[in-house]
């Protein structure tokens, strides 16, 4: 990309050809929505983003968009220490849609042809790009077909409550929408599987039979469904039960079969563990291919003929073997050894289930307890959380890496097995509100995001785990979390003062009402001042009897740092006392940042052990995933 158009260089001949001609600034092409934290990060560190452009599969066309944020809100930091040189402050500008804008980033998709250096518009409104372009690799929902004659794409309505599948024809530019889909709450969230990170979409065109896939939650079931390919009509079920499709893996046409990974089928079982199946596309002889009661990650060969699976749970170390996909065992790969671990006091984290605070639903999660007991005494609790409508917390594989946000292991040195060795027990869990069961169960959460995904089954939770484990200090709470964990965090302190007695809430979005529009408006709804009224953290404060810290990244631009803010004018003029901690030149990964985890250490230690710490004690950089 150079002067907002886009551009291709041969690698054999070194040539150039520009593709565009008319890019202006933020009404360019191939560039991602600047409310993207990775795109700002790159570009206060002077690196190239790369392009949104898919190759066609033939190498002869892209597919790419021009992005158009001309109208969209801009929003500003101040950079307090840009170099350790005595530089005055930089202010950084960016566009960020909040609840209610009128205007959002709008990617128009146009088709370049190399050869004829020629772009053909496609001939439909442009779609509404949340947080990330649908060609972003980890959150792609536009593809191409296998003869490079077509795109089909997902486009989601503002308020997540309707969907297309729309194909094109890029010779012409005719667009067809195939099928509609709408929903009074919002629709499965994770339509393709982002933690996956390679793109996978819930959804797949079938070249032999001009056919199809399409998953959909409309029976309140996570289900796939074949459909006609060129007039849009529906032709069978291809799943059904009250069990999830997760992920739809890929289909041997040839052959006939669909593979897919499932939870909540298999009787006696963590109704979130995944397991691989295979069926025909009118729905017949549906097989598990992963017997073992356990969470399965799994690569099927190009050619359907075989399969890795690892499977692992957080009490058993992973495993990995080649199967052929009719599920017959062909070898054991290899076996972890996790001896040098135990020796180094790791502590194997502990299942457990418990009932929701409607005393019916069973919720799962895990404790990790502290790395020594002693008989007879008790030990703090702290309950990490996370909170958002669009991801399971709970880790279910055994190399979790400590910690989970977002979905991503992260925090290995500060997290709950490092509160583990400090005397503490940690749990996480995933209350109603959160993806993977029934659309009934997730919906809990629609419009009601004050909820922070089952915050009051937290409550029940901790209540039942402390008669089951007498170990566990019931009087003796804390709570941690960033993001959606820091809301949830500010917000559990301040609505259940007599469970939680100290709070950590690190980068925490505290008002829907000065967030992404991507985010409030997909969970709790198009903007009225009625139904965002609750949600606002700043209207609690007075209830604030326990120690709080409130920490944010200066230069975070996926939460504001004024949200934070927010919260520490309302706590002033509450005359409340409180603790804040704001890192210079830091993002919205705080939990990556070492001093952040020393001074979060410090204060559960000081104030739920009322143990004093070692004074500024260093942490050695940590490695982290990039």
């Amino acid at each position: 990309m150079k002067g907002y158009n886009l551009f291709v260089r041969s690698l054999e001949t070194g040539q150039i050809i520009q593709l565009t001609h008319d890019g202006k600034r933020y009404y360019d092409y191939g560039t991602q929505p600047e409310s993207e934290t990775s795109v700002f990060l790159q570009r206060l560190s002077n690196q190239k983003v790369p392009p949104a452009a898919l190759w066609s599969p033939d190498s002869k066309q892209i597919l790419t968009h021009r992005l158009d944020q001309r109208n969209v809100r801009k929003m500003t930091l101040i950079q307090s220490v840009p170099s350790e040189d005595a530089k005055p402050p930089v202010i950084h500008s960016y566009r960020y849609p909040l609840v209610g804008d009128k205007h959002l980033p709008l990617a128009q998709f146009v088709i370049c042809d190399i050869e004829q250096q020629s772009m053909i518009q496609l001939d439909t409104e442009p779609v509404i790009i949340g947080l990330l372009s649908p060609l972003s690799p980890s959150c792609q929902t536009a593809f191409w077909t296998n003869d490079s004659d077509f795109v089909y794409f997902i486009k989601m309505a503002r308020d997540y409550r309707s969907v297309q599948f729309v194909v094109a024809n890029v010779k012409t530019g005719e667009v067809q929408t195939l099928l509609k889909e709408k929903s009074k709450t919002f629709l499965f969230t994770d339509l393709y599987n982002i933690k996956s990170g390679n793109g996978d979409i819930n959804v797949h065109l079938l070249c032999h039979d001009n056919s199809f896939i399409w998953h959909s939650e409309r029976d309140g079931w996570s289900h796939l469904y074949l459909y006609d390919s060129r007039t849009g009509r529906f032709k069978n079920r291809i799943t059904s039960g009250p069990w999830t499709v997760r992920r739809l893996i890929g289909v041997d046409e040839k052959e006939g079969w669909m593979y897919f990974t499932a939870s909540g089928r298999e009787p006696e079982r963590d109704p979130y563990f995944q397991h691989l199946y295979r069926v025909r596309l009118d729905g017949s002889d549906l097989v598990l291919l992963t017997p073992e009661n356990a969470e399965h990650i799994v690569s099927v060969s190009p050619d359907y003929c075989f399969f890795v699976d690892t499977f692992s749970r957080v009490d058993m170390p992973p495993k990995s073997v080649l199967r052929s996909t009719d599920g017959k065992l062909i070898c054991t790969l290899e076996q972890a050894d996790i001896e040098l671990l135990l020796s180094n006091g790791y502590q194997i984290p502990k299942r457990f289930t418990v009932k929701a605070a409607d005393g019916i639903t069973d919720l799962h999660g895990i404790l990790i307890p502290p790395a020594k007991i002693n008989k007879g005494c008790k030990y703090p609790i702290l309950d990490y959380i996370y909170g958002g409508p669009q991801i399971t917390h709970t880790p279910k594989e055994f190399t979790w890496g400590g910690e989970y946000t977002l979905g991503l292991p992260v925090d290995q040195v500060g997290g709950a097995q490092s509160f583990a060795q400090l005397g503490f027990a940690v749990i996480l869990m995933d209350g109603r509100g959160t993806p993977y069961r029934s659309k009934e169960f997730h919906d809990f959460s629609d419009g009601r995001l004050e909820w922070s995904a089952g915050l009051e089954d937290h409550v029940v939770a901790i209540k039942q785990l402390a008669e089951q484990y007498p170990f566990l200090d019931s009087k003796k709470v804390g709570i941690y979390g960033e993001s959606g964990g820091g809301y949830a965090a500010a917000r559990a302190i301040l609505t259940y003062p007599d469970v939680y007695k100290v709070a950590v809430s690190g980068c925490g979005n505290h008002d829907q009402r000065l967030y992404l529009a991507a985010w409030g408006e997909r969970f709790q709804g198009l903007f009225n001042s009625e139904l965002y009224r609750e949600q606002d953290n700043t209207k609690l404060v007075k209830n604030l009897n326990g120690k709080l810290l409130l920490v944010t990244g200066e230069l975070d631009d996926n939460v504001h740092p004024a949200l934070s803010m927010r919260m520490v004018n309302a706590l002033i003029k509450e005359n409340k006392d409180f603790d804040q901690l704001i890192i210079p030149n830091r993002m919205h990964w705080i939990s990556e940042d070492v001093y952040f985890i020393r001074r979060r250490w410090d204060y559960f230690i000081r104030n739920l052990m009322e143990v004093e710490p070692p004074k500024e004690y260093t942490i050695k950089e940590p490695m982290f995933p990039g």
